[in-house]
């Protein structure tokens, strides 16, 4: 496994050298704008886990430009409708760690981690062994996201959110104002 024979502290910033590479498919990027991109976790909590950067090199919100920050929220809204459009999550964690401390594992590089759950996902980060079984490869995970992206992208997101009816994951998306459980 890479990821084993990789362990140490990581070389360079991913996401730059994510932003400056032009192999989407290789690199699991769904989406790519001027200012942002969204792409797959290698190493994902649950299947989807998606991760939204900056194109360029910021540390923190404050460190981005206003158009930067439009950008980057644009890309995890865009994330997030491409999620239940494909997956029908039952909801999603949303969220950054700014500093080492806090977790992060490209400290100097704003991201946000965008990770679909469902009912019955209990093995959540796991600790044990850091181990988790995936019913989907990445590679189908990537080709079912980027489809879903570029049809929302190009407006024709009514297709993907179709589409997501046939989804082998059970399931419904409860929107504003809607009838659901929890909040």
């Amino acid at each position: 496994m890479p990821y084993i024979k990789s362990a140490g502290e990581p070389k360079g910033c991913l996401f730059c050298r994510v932003a400056r590479a032009r192999d989407d498919r290789r690199e699991l990027v769904v989406h790519r704008g001027e200012r942002a991109l969204v792409m797959l976790n290698r190493y994902p909590y649950n299947p989807g886990h998606l991760m939204v950067a900056g194109v360029r090199h910021a540390a923190s919100l404050a460190d981005l430009t206003p158009a930067e920050r439009q950008a980057l929220v644009d890309a995890v809204i865009l994330a997030e409708k491409a999620l239940a459009a494909e997956y029908r999550p039952h909801a999603l964690n949303l969220g950054a760690n700014l500093g080492k401390v806090a977790g992060a594992g490209f400290p100097g590089h704003l991201h946000v981690h965008i990770v679909p759950r469902w009912n019955g996902d209990t093995n959540f980060m796991p600790v044990v062994a850091e181990t988790k079984v995936l019913p989907e490869s990445l590679t189908r995970t990537w080709s079912r996201l980027r489809k879903a992206v570029a049809a929302l992208a190009a407006g024709t997101g009514r297709e993907a959110a179709r589409r997501a009816g046939r989804s082998r994951r059970p399931g419904r998306v409860v929107r504003r104002g809607g009838r659901g459980r929890g909040g």
